[in-house]
């Protein structure tokens, strides 16, 4: 018997009517829809840990699919961060933003990364960005296609037995007899739907896929967010340590590995391009604006200032490349070219 696929719908934090129509749409289609279940909880990344909400979600064994305000990168380990582990499933309904660089990603798995050496439940998780679309039968495609396909490998693995693939062939319909009476509608089954009146919350999620364990945003934090587990893995361990509004460690982390699903900055938010954010020129700071470690130092000093500590600058908590860039290493191509425009004094 194939196994039902939970539908997680995470609400929106506003009350936009074109939103709310949206998850509605979505929900209402899938109560139709043969092996599906559908869970609709509060906006996932404000879900506290113990939480109804999140509680729910722990509860569900098998695959899901989430959907989510969020870039999928962000529902995904917004999700493990909570203890909802498993495999992230390949969707085809993506958002343009999150399209996807493929010699970056080569790039990018040179280096050790965490989750190498992390255990994953043998379980998929497809998340899927509700900011994709508009309207919700892209989103009904893609669940029926992940759920058919789910299906498919369920038969396909229950069914052999010796080397054997058994095949069960369908069952013949019952021949109609004319004074039967029409079979009833189909009834929906009801969604389940958490209340959760937790309040808006900001604070660092990790990729692990990205992380490599430097340690520089525990360095580089002040306020006590991250530690580390028992096999000295960073975590965010105090996540509501965190000020609101403050990305700083994110943009000093090396790997891009550091999400904040909520900012405004879609590689700080987890759009999947962030990998390459870090190596792109910016050509701002040809006239004058503060580059990444320069506005994460100036996010950090502003934040200690209102909590009634001293501004520390670039004393404390420095990246370790960026010290080491400055001890030693010729001149690039770009430094050249940017001692030429000083030169020009423009």
């Amino acid at each position: 018997m194939a196994r039902k696929l939970t539908v997680v719908v995470s609400q929106g934090q506003s009350a936009n009517p074109a939103k709310r129509k949206l998850e509605e749409d979505i929900v209402a289609g899938l109560l139709f829809e043969r092996g599906v279940e559908v869970t609709v909880v509060p906006h996932l990344y404000d879900l506290t840990p113990d939480g109804t909400g999140m509680l729910c979600l722990q509860s569900i064994p098998g695959d899901m699919v989430v959907l989510s305000w969020l870039y999928s990168r962000g529902t995904f380990w917004t999700l493990d961060r909570n203890g909802i582990r498993g495999r992230e499933g390949r969707v085809m309904l993506i958002n343009e933003a999150e399209e996807e660089d493929e010699d970056e990603e080569a790039a990018a798995d040179e280096k050790q990364r965490v989750l190498a050496s992390r255990d994953r439940p043998n379980r998929t998780i497809w998340c899927l960005d509700l900011k994709a679309r508009n309207d919700a039968k892209p989103f009904l495609d893609e669940v029926v296609r992940i759920r058919d396909e789910q299906t498919v490998q369920t038969v396909s693995l229950g069914g052999l037995l010796g080397g054997l693939s058994i095949v069960t062939p369908p069952t013949p319909a019952a021949p109609r007899i004319e004074s039967q009476p029409v079979a009833a509608p189909i009834v929906p089954l009801q969604p389940t739907i958490i209340a959760d009146d937790g309040a808006r919350r900001w604070y660092p999620v990790i990729d692990y896929s990205r992380c490599t364990n430097c340690m520089e945003c525990i360095d580089f934090c002040l306020f006590g967010v991250y530690g580390v587990d028992k096999v000295d893995t960073i975590l965010v361990e105090q996540p509501d340590n965190c000020r609101k509004g403050c990305p700083a460690c994110s943009r000093v982390c090396p790997e891009n590995a550091i999400i904040f699903p909520q900012h405004k900055t879609p590689a700080i938010a987890g759009s999947p391009d962030g990998a390459a954010g870090a190596f792109k020129i910016d050509l701002s700071k040809l006239f004058g604006a503060p580059d990444a470690l320069e506005q994460a130092v100036l996010e950090r000093d502003v934040e200690l200032v209102a909590v009634g500590r001293d501004a520390v600058g670039m004393e404390i908590g420095l990246p370790k490349r960026q010290t080491a860039a400055e001890a030693v290493g010729p001149k690039d191509d770009l430094d050249k070219l940017m001692d030429s425009l000083d030169d020009l004094d423009l």
